[in-house]
């Protein structure tokens, strides 16, 4: 069976006009794609609040030092049915080094950070259409370079990981 084509859409918070425009695009995401969703975990190591957050700073920052204070060293992982659980997902992904939404089987991985600084969504054809009519009714703009973004078949496995 062949797999369904994939887009990849950059992410980074430097690239909308305002940190919570990010926020609120993964938020949308998480609720749309909640039924299809697998593991969605962050590393809890050196989580650092982006300067470019400027809605509810102090509620993040709190959530940072209360996970500072946990036990290290072990992911992060968060119910996606959860709605409080979803909020501090959205806040904390761009505060961490590496923040993975992964597929029901951990076949595919949906969205990740890494490094604070990168960020990208990676959604078969059947998702990504739900996703942006999700946005749409919601009022948010879709970045034009989205909607322009063509989906390509992922390799074969044989192929991935290694030199092109």
């Amino acid at each position: 069976m062949a797999e369904e084509a994939v887009t990849t859409l950059r992410a980074e918070l430097a690239r909308f006009d305002r940190a919570e425009e990010a926020l609120a695009l993964l938020e949308v995401f998480l609720e749309v794609g909640r039924e299809q969703l697998g593991a969605v975990v962050l590393d809890p190591v050196g989580l650092r609040l982006p300067d470019q957050v400027t809605d509810d700073r102090a509620l993040v920052q709190g959530l940072i030092e209360e996970i500072e204070q946990e036990e290290r060293g072990r992911e992060r992982s968060f119910d996606m049915q959860d709605a409080q659980a979803r909020w501090d997902y959205v806040r904390l992904a761009y505060c961490s080094n590496q923040a993975t939404v992964w597929s029901a089987r951990h076949r595919t991985t949906y969205f990740e950070v890494v490094g604070r600084e990168r960020a990208t969504y990676w959604l078969p054809d059947s998702l990504k259409a739900q996703y942006f009519e999700a946005l749409s009714t919601r009022g948010w703009v879709i970045p034009a370079d989205w909607l322009s973004a063509v989906a390509k078949r992922p390799k074969p496995w044989w192929k991935r990981g290694g030199a092109s």
